[in-house]
């Protein structure tokens, strides 16, 4: 979907064939769109095609707001909101989410498209406000048991727990999104496709998404009437608490009124510390992701009985045998507020270095979506490859893990075999030379640290 497009109401019937020749998100458009403002009128469309990305138009958006808590943050608290481990985590966590779109359509379209053209009973006018605010209702509830049951069902938690995982509260966290999670969520969206087209599902689907990025904050205390009806940072910082009145409350996605009429709402009334129960203590990206998916697999061999088995995999995340199905409350470990977040031992100058290798992935990155059509799938597969050992191997260096220096020595190796073949470019052509160059460097002292650290382990 990185089609532009121009509002429905203004399209000529050549617009209409050609979505290329439409018009990119104005600047109030982009702005609305973040807060799920956009009128019905601006967002109709008649074809799948037609629907814009809006997610990927939303990424100026993403890094103004961000920039933004971080000048309020600075200025009320006189330091930024996230630190930057936990935030180049949580990117991470972003950027391996979205790379499986660059081979395929979202299964939560590719299976809502299947129903709608097989079992569908009525259609819904595509162009109607009527179908546009119904669909609003009913991706935000199709939403709000999706993500109740992500934290009922522990095979549904294994790609939730991710986006819990972060032990900061701010805009960087809402992009720590799971790789499993939309294998789980597009269940519940399938009743609306027995009438509602999937170009206005698209829609909602997407800001839906976007609603829920600017509630990640904690420079926003209380808004007031608007605590009523919408979910705000003040209602999500308490779904992300680890304190035992936080746990399973607060599921909205847009609007705070499922919550309220299915008895899961929870004021903010003490000091939220955020995390997960069980702290992770790492910023492997791999692990940030994959670990309770472990911990289900070794829990299900060390279960006795088939029921209990069962049990271990979709009951809740809690659940052990001769326990309710959503574990004992009594066993969520205390807080007292004074808790200290899992920070890396990194000096500064290899977190700069981090930081630099890190911003060069995300050129790449973008530079891959952007040019997806026109790559071979040998060399996408080959830079989604590049990306994710980019990402391994930050946070190796982060956690300080005893093999970093050998795997970003070869990472560096790859990324300039894969500039020499001509699957990677340099953004900026002239500087060819000096990548290759810096790139040396980099490969001869990782490589020597290596050796180094073999060395020592071998004198022990």
């Amino acid at each position: 979907m990185n089609h532009k497009y121009s509002p429905a109401g203004n399209q000529t019937r050549a617009e209409m064939k050609n979505p290329e020749a439409q018009q990119d998100v104005s600047v109030s458009q982009g702005i609305r769109m973040m807060f799920y403002m956009m009128k019905p009128n601006e967002t109709s469309f008649q074809t799948l095609e037609e629907v814009p990305d809006y997610v990927k138009q939303a990424t100026p958006f993403f890094i103004s707001l961000m920039l933004l808590e971080l000048v309020v943050s600075w200025i009320r608290k006189g330091k930024p909101p996230a630190r930057l481990d936990d935030a180049l985590t949580s990117i991470s966590a972003g950027v391996l989410s979205r790379l499986p779109r660059l081979f395929s359509r979202s299964i939560e379209l590719t299976s809502y498209i299947y129903i709608w053209e097989n079992y569908r009973l009525i259609s819904l006018p595509w162009d109607s406000p009527w179908t546009w605010y119904l669909t609003f209702l009913g991706v935000d509830f199709g939403y709000y048991w999706f993500h109740r049951m992500a934290h009922e069902v522990n095979i549904m938690w294994a790609g939730h727990q991710t986006h819990h995982s972060s032990e900061d509260y701010n805009l960087s966290t809402a992009l720590r999104q799971s790789v499993l999670q939309i294998y789980t969520s597009w269940v519940f969206y399938l009743p609306l496709a027995l009438f509602v087209p999937p170009s206005v599902f698209a829609i909602h689907l997407q800001f839906n998404l976007l609603f829920q990025f600017w509630i990640h904050t904690e420079v926003i205390d209380n808004l007031g009437p608007l605590e009523l009806i919408l979910n705000t940072p003040s209602h999500h910082r308490v779904h992300h608490g680890r304190n035992p009145y936080c746990i399973d409350k607060n599921y909205a996605g847009a609007l705070i009124i499922w919550d309220r009429i299915f008895g899961t709402f929870e004021a903010e009334n003490k000091k939220v510390v955020y995390g997960l129960t069980h702290p992770i203590n790492t910023f492997d990206a791999f692990k940030v992701q994959f670990h309770h998916l472990v911990y289900i697999w070794t829990t299900f061999w060390a279960t006795p009985g088939f029921f209990n088995k069962f049990s271990v995999i979709f009951k809740g995340p809690g659940w052990g045998p001769g326990k309710p199905r959503l574990g004992l409350s009594e066993e969520i470990p205390e807080v007292t507020g004074k808790e200290i977040p899992y920070s890396s031992s990194a000096s500064h100058l290899l977190k700069i270095y981090a930081v630099l290798q890190f911003a060069l992935m995300l050129a790449f990155y973008e530079d891959t979506f952007a040019d997806k059509a026109a790559l071979s799938q040998f060399t996408l597969l080959l830079r989604v490859c590049f990306i994710i050992l980019t990402l391994t191997s930050i946070g190796f260096l982060l956690d300080q893990r005893p093999k970093a220096a050998a795997v970003e020595a070869s990472r560096c190796l790859v990324f300039l075999a894969l500039c020499r073949f001509g699957h990677l470019k340099p953004l900026i052509p002239s500087l060819s030379f000096v990548f290759e160059i810096f790139f040396s460097i980099c490969i001869a002292f990782w490589g020597v640290r290596s050796m180094k650290q073999l060395a020592a382990g071998l004198s022990k």
